[in-house]
């Protein structure tokens, strides 16, 4: 990889070359939803989680923004101006006063709209990638701020590792804990979920006969963590939009099902779904619970995963 900065340089040098940025999905092990703010927002106390499935994107230079892609979405995905990538590089630009010139392309295997942050991931790679490509020399701190007011995953995916978010999620702190690889099973859903309409939901539900139980504060999470347990982690796991993604997608519960009949430690949809994820003991038990998820034939398919993985990353 070119250099970004020359050896006597007090300014950052545009990269010449190509710049490929991989970037993880992440999933939520704890996603407490407050009441609905005057902003619009939800007040959020998150434990977001890094995770080893990634999109990777290339930006060279160019005489105007263009994206294309592959793999995952492909046909489906706009590339237009509503597309995340694109929205990244011209808040980037207008942030560093440069032009929003740059060749985009991605290639894809986070599903869309699937409760894992596809989307932010992809927009956290467009940060970075561009950055370097147009030499603006941003720290990562500063793109996070330029991400926020994008969406609410950005920043903790330009961080990655497993983190405590606030705020509407965007604000971010690290979680400490000795060096632990958790292992996990992602049961792909045929087809996503609106996150908006999944928050709608929420809502409604409590705003009903039998509202669902909210889940408070990360703090059990964050402790079960430190000691490094999957069995102590498993119990704590917990999504305060679950129920509101199995209202509707009903077929979720079967997901869940079987991934708890083989042998999965804990089980919850991710995010605002329709993905569900299994934690495991060790990677041979994740291949175990996979393949009967597999075999149970409820999900598009089952992976394996492992985290806490980085954020967004110059490859």
């Amino acid at each position: 990889m070119t250099e970004a900065w020359g050896p006597d340089d007090d300014e950052p040098r545009r990269h010449h070359g190509p710049v490929r940025v991989r970037v993880p999905a992440k999933i939520n092990l704890h996603l407490g939803v407050g009441p609905l703010r005057a902003d619009g927002f939800h007040e959020l106390n998150t434990v977001y989680h890094a995770i080893s499935l990634f999109d990777e994107l290339t930006a060279r230079a160019g005489d105007t923004l263009t994206l294309t892609m592959e793999g995952e979405g492909a046909g489906t995905l706009a590339l237009d101006e509503t597309n995340l990538i694109i929205r990244a590089a011209k808040a980037l630009a207008a942030r560093t006063r440069v032009p929003a010139y740059a060749r985009l392309h991605l290639r894809k295997t986070i599903p869309l709209a699937g409760g894992l942050a596809g989307g932010s991931a992809d927009a956290a790679a467009a940060l970075i990638a561009c950055d370097l490509l147009w030499g603006t020399g941003l720290s990562r701190e500063e793109l996070a701020e330029v991400g926020a007011t994008l969406g609410s995953d950005i920043p903790f995916l330009l961080h990655g590792g497993t983190a405590l978010g606030t705020g509407h999620g965007e604000a971010i702190s690290p979680i400490l804990a000795r060096p632990t690889t958790w292992h996990w099973v992602v049961a792909v859903a045929d087809g996503g979920l609106s996150t908006p309409e999944v928050y709608r939901k929420l809502d409604e539900l409590r705003d009903g006969s039998w509202p669902p139980k909210a889940l408070g504060d990360a703090d059990e999470l964050m402790s079960a963590l430190r000691q490094r347990d999957p069995e102590v982690l498993g119990a704590v796991l917990g999504n305060d939009l679950q129920p509101a993604a199995l209202a509707l997608r009903p077929e979720l519960a079967d997901v869940l099902k079987a991934g708890a009949e083989a042998g999965a430690v804990a089980g919850l949809v991710s995010g605002s779904g329709p993905t569900c994820v299994f934690l495991a003991t060790d990677a041979t038990h994740a291949g175990q619970v996979a393949a009967g998820l597999n075999a149970a034939g409820v999900c598009r398919e089952a992976v394996t995963a492992r985290g806490p993985m980085p954020g967004a990353r110059v490859i």
